[in-house]
């Protein structure tokens, strides 16, 4: 588990709308959030089949699909759920306090 200096304040809980996706650059990496069931998630935005922005993708659940190659990964594990796409995206820790979004980055 992370300790509080590894957290990065990355968004406004407000600006993360129920059953979207947003677009982060904390440090220089570049995060999609999503809130599924008024839970935040965080993956990396570039799906791992293609070069395509996950979070320009539909979110149906828990799940985001590429925009490109309808390709889909489970936003909770980050894990690769529909084909083409085969490996996993990235994800991070997530925690909500003072209706701030903070990411656990490494």
């Amino acid at each position: 588990m992370s300790s509080d200096s590894n957290w990065t304040d990355v968004a406004a809980l407000a600006d993360v709308f129920e059953g979207a996706a947003i677009a982060v650059t904390p440090q220089g990496q570049d995060i999609a959030l999503y809130n599924v069931e008024g839970a935040i998630y965080a993956t990396q935005n570039v799906c791992s089949h293609g070069n395509a922005n996950l979070c320009d993708g539909y979110l149906e659940g828990f799940e985001i699909e590429c925009p490109f190659h309808q390709g889909r990964f489970d936003v909770r594990t980050g894990q690769a759920t529909l084909l083409p796409c085969t490996e996993p995206v990235k994800i991070w820790p997530v925690k909500i306090e003072g209706g701030r979004v903070f990411l656990a980055l490494d």
